[in-house]
């Protein structure tokens, strides 16, 4: 699994004409999750973990020592296959390595899940769609957190 992390002042993913999902005006999280093959769900609840008591927004003297839990700082969840593109041959990507919808979905949800079992307020994209994400990065802060 790799989840790239931004933080993010708002962000919000549009299908079609439609806002699927969103977060802010506010300090918040945005978070690409790709899978692959041999990802379960023990390790899509072990990144939700991860990612909600990451430390990477700032305290009171500006030092980077609070997560998304302490704050209560929404997150939005995009499934993002292209996390695993392999690029190292020719021109076009190829993405092999992703693992199939009828994997990936269920392991999407499962992070879904775990997070707001821990206290977080989660939007998502929707899963297979062609998505625009409108976002806002704060800092920038991107992290990609893999295993």
């Amino acid at each position: 699994m790799r989840v790239l992390v931004q933080r993010v002042q708002r962000a919000s993913v549009t299908v079609g004409d439609a806002v699927v999902g969103g977060i802010g005006p506010g300090p918040g999280l945005c978070l690409f999750v790709g899978v692959t093959y041999g990802d379960t769900e023990s390790v899509a609840r072990q990144f939700a973990a991860k990612v909600w008591h990451l430390r990477i927004f700032e305290d009171g003297d500006g030092r980077i020592n609070l997560s998304a839990a302490d704050l209560g700082a929404p997150l939005l969840v995009v499934s993002q296959f292209t996390l695993y593109a392999d690029t190292e041959r020719g021109r076009r990507p190829s993405f092999t390595a992703a693992a199939a919808p009828e994997l990936a979905e269920p392991l999407v949800d499962a992070m879904v899940d775990s997070l707001r079992e821990l206290g977080a307020t989660v939007s998502t994209g929707r899963f297979g769609a062609h998505m625009h994400v409108d976002l806002v990065n704060d800092g920038p802060f991107t992290l990609l957190l893999e295993q």
